[in-house]
């Protein structure tokens, strides 16, 4: 078995965000909304579904900022989410429960491969994918809106 770790978004990134008003949140081209189903609006900091009547935050976040598979894409975040979601050698509930894109990088962040999972299977693709040395961290995105879901590291 190989160590991996799956890391949600560090929440510094977004607390400035927590306190604006719909119109400055509007102008970062942000908005917020209540979570009307559960599941449904995936909270990228603690990697948990928000739950109905929480309110989330809908924004666009780049989550591999750059070279030539530079991505961003719209995500949710719990408002008010203070701690990164931490899952050491486990699959979180929010993953388990989608169909997955997962991306596999180098260090240099050039993509070394790619496979669409049930996310019941994560964990063997994960060992799949980290079993080539040359893979230093996967991305997973939810396959039917593409949007990224979770960093996941070795160790």
């Amino acid at each position: 078995m190989i160590d991996f770790t799956i890391t949600g978004l560090d929440p510094a990134l977004f607390a400035p965000l927590y306190d604006l008003d719909d119109t400055a949140l509007a102008k970062r081209n942000a908005l917020r909304m209540m979570v009307t189903e559960q599941p449904g609006f995936p909270c990228r900091v603690t990697l948990e579904d928000a739950a109905v009547g929480e309110r989330v935050l809908l924004l666009n976040h780049a989550h591999l900022p750059d070279g030539p598979y530079a991505q961003r894409h719209a995500i949710f975040v719990r408002e008010g989410a203070a701690a990164a979601g931490r899952f050491r050698n486990t699959i979180p509930d929010q993953l388990a429960i989608r169909t997955l894109s997962v991306r596999a990088y180098d260090a240099a962040g050039m993509m070394t491969g790619a496979d669409l999972v049930d996310g019941r299977d994560l964990e063997a693709t994960i060992e799949q994918f980290f079993n080539d040395p040359a893979v230093t961290f996967l991305h997973a995105h939810n396959a039917k809106r593409g949007c990224f879901a979770a960093r996941i590291d070795r160790g």
